[in-house]
């Protein structure tokens, strides 16, 4: 069973990886890694990595070898997980790692009690290398030695994939996240460029390895090779007249629509900048005109007011003034 292990794709899915993060996150006070187990299906040679609970785990740091791994917990977790999703299986286990430490084999073989050939998942929850993904899959097979059989674990493909419901999750997730003042086609050139540059990364890895393989500092794998020659194969011809001319008439048809599509936006920014002028001045001249006739208002009212008191003063004047004597 084991031999088929090498076929088998590992497929990470984004509730795992943020699952992985929370748990670290929440635990990882003193930088120390953490341990949890990983649910899925297996479908011919595909693994889909869809779940994940966090384990209790600790470790001795003087001593790699001294662990607790609490599987009553693992058990108890797991026939609650089946109750809500009978098709999720033990796949496996994670650790943050970020790289395989001495006890992870006798982890490995404390998992295997649940299933057969439990996939050993590695989640950088600190990655420092944006052009790589962050996590790095395994499994053990028995290495046959002439005293004895141990295991040891071998690196299988892994990528990370999602369904469709938690693309739209992760698209909420990143609206928070993403900055709205760049536009798409900044975040489009972004891609591309990240893309580049892991492509030259790879390209120089693939020298790298030519390299030793010419120099006989590393061993000869045909399959390897084969994989290089399908993969110059597909590269197209860039000497061809016809190509280059098509790819520069493509290359101006996109500069065309991203120049006029640039004038068009910056002759909609102006003419919103004048509306919005006009409205402006609109406005401060309906309310220069009704601050003028709110002071006219008041103007008039106190006109009015000191009239009618001049006019009370007069009369109360009349009626205190004494008669004149008649002569």
């Amino acid at each position: 069973m084991w031999c088929n292990a090498f076929n088998n794709q590992v497929v990470v899915h984004p509730l795992v990886l943020l699952s992985a993060v929370d748990h670290f996150s929440r635990v990882s006070r003193s930088n120390k890694r953490v341990v949890g187990i990983l649910l899925g299906e297996r479908n011919g040679g595909q693994i889909d990595i869809l779940n994940s609970y966090a384990v209790p785990f600790e470790e001795d740091k003087k001593n790699p070898h001294i662990w607790f791994l609490d599987h009553n917990y693992h058990e108890n977790m797991f026939s609650m997980f089946k109750k809500v999703n009978a098709r999720e299986k033990v796949i496996g286990w994670y650790s943050t790692g970020p790289k395989i430490q001495p006890a992870d084999i006798e982890i490995n073989e404390v998992v295997r009690r649940y299933t057969p050939q439990p996939v050993f998942c590695i989640i950088d929850v600190n990655p420092k290398d944006d052009l790589e993904i962050p996590t790095q899959a395994y499994v053990s097979v028995p290495d046959i030695s002439d005293t004895q059989t141990q295991r040891n674990f071998v690196h299988i493909q892994s990528e990370i994939g999602a369904m469709e419901a938690e693309e739209v999750g992760v698209e909420h997730l990143l609206r928070d996240i993403r900055d709205t003042s760049v536009s798409t086609l900044s975040d489009q050139v972004a891609q591309k460029v990240s893309s580049l540059k892991g492509l030259k990364k790879r390209m120089d890895t693939l020298a790298d390895y030519l390299k030793k393989v010419a120099a006989e500092k590393l061993p000869l794998n045909h399959q390897i090779l084969y994989n290089l020659q399908d993969i110059f194969n597909l590269c197209p011809n860039l000497q061809l007249k016809e190509l280059v001319t098509s790819l520069k008439i493509n290359t101006n048809d996109n500069m065309l629509v991203i120049y006029v599509a640039s004038l068009i936006r910056s002759i909609i920014a102006l003419h919103n900048l004048i509306n919005n002028k006009l409205k402006n001045q609109d406005l401060e001249k309906i309310k220069r005109l009704k601050d003028e006739k709110q002071e006219k208002k008041a103007i008039e009212a106190k006109g009015q007011g000191e009239g009618k008191k001049n006019e009370d003063g007069s009369s109360k004047n009349d009626e205190e003034s004494p008669p004149k004597k008649q002569a």
